[in-house]
């Protein structure tokens, strides 16, 4: 699938992204949030994440949410354009405020992971329906969302119902699962997050968090209707069901300085590929890379592999892919691509 919206059309660009960013407070140092003496400040949000990485790597993109008129709304929209996202539809809210949460410095996996989010009745949970504009949601040749919205409140779920539903001329949609249990109030999420996928045309999902599937196969029998099914397995890499065809690509071993970041850049690179036109495989390798780039920095964006360095690593031969390593500072590499494969 590739998107085949208009290019040249006024107003269109290749991602529209909607959805809520926070200012994200990051800790000086490893340790429990009760004992932490100082955070630095940064931007954090599934889906402006992915429109900032996909500016960066030559696209044009928008976000699309509500902030509050207050100081850390300013620095949000400040913060995302500086990528060169257009902020321009992003909605100002006189009453409420933007949400903020602080986390620890460890893997949100592990089990002394912590996050603090104060984000209950922020700007962005106002988002309904009838907020965003239409034309500006549908401007893009793709529309990414993520289940985060869904949990924010009912009417960010009626909004996300409204845009994963299939009618014609809409762009294509994009959905990453993004399953936040901390998030969800009930017993509903799992079958709320699956019909909204179900309207999508591509999906990302986590193994981890595809409702106790234990298999990529089990996942795509649970979800027959989109296109495109890119089921996420964690170190060993990613499996892309496109109509009748599976296709599975190992992840490159990646030095990690922090996990987090990971899902939206792989997401990023994934549709990057995508609008480029490229093959399934290369759409794969390409997500591994921007996600290989994200585990390699401290925070949850970072700067991606020049295209043309990319290209190159997601056209090795697969003996050459598979003992390739990365650790920080790859991505600023500009040597050819088979001096930069290291083994254990």
């Amino acid at each position: 699938m590739t998107p085949t919206g208009p290019r040249d059309a006024p107003d269109v660009v290749d991602v529209v992204a909607l959805g809520e960013s926070m200012v994200t407070f990051l800790p000086s140092r490893p340790g429990r949030l009760a004992d932490v003496p100082s955070f630095a400040r940064g931007i954090g949000g599934a889906e402006s994440n992915v429109a900032c990485v996909l500016a960066t790597a030559g696209h044009s993109a928008r976000w699309v949410s509500r902030v509050g008129a207050d100081p850390f709304g300013d620095h949000l929209v400040e913060a995302i354009g500086g990528y060169g996202v257009d902020v321009a539809h992003v909605r100002r809210d006189p009453d409420r405020p933007t949400g903020i949460y602080f986390r620890t410095a460890g893997d949100r996996a592990g089990d002394t992971h912590e996050v603090a989010y104060y984000r209950a009745g922020s700007a962005a949970s106002a988002m309904s329906a009838t907020d965003p504009d239409p034309a500006a949601v549908r401007a893009g040749r793709v529309l990414h969302l993520s289940g985060i919205t869904a949990a924010l409140s009912g009417t960010c779920l009626d909004l996300m119902r409204e845009l994963t539903t299939r009618r014609p001329g809409r762009p294509l949609v994009s959905f990453d699962v993004n399953h936040r249990p901390g998030l969800w109030r009930g017993a509903d999420a799992p079958e709320v997050l699956r019909d909204l996928a179900r309207g999508a045309d591509l999906v990302f999902v986590g193994q981890d968090e595809a409702w106790g599937l234990h298999s990529a196969e089990a996942v795509r029998a649970a979800l027959p209707e989109p296109e495109v099914l890119v089921v996420k397995q964690g170190a060993a890499g990613a499996t892309v069901f496109h109509e009748r065809d599976v296709t599975f690509v190992p992840a490159p071993r990646v030095d990690v300085v922090a996990a987090v970041g990971a899902g939206d850049a792989f997401a990023a690179g994934f549709l990057s590929a995508t609008l480029r036109g490229l093959p399934v495989r290369q759409r794969l390798r390409h997500g591994h890379l921007m996600a290989a780039a994200a585990l390699t920095v401290p925070g949850d964006l970072a700067t991606p592999p020049a295209r043309d360095h990319a290209d190159r690593l997601a056209a090795l031969d697969d003996g050459t892919w598979g003992r390739l390593r990365l650790g920080p500072g790859w991505t600023e590499g500009t040597q050819r691509a088979d001096e930069e494969v290291r083994t254990s």
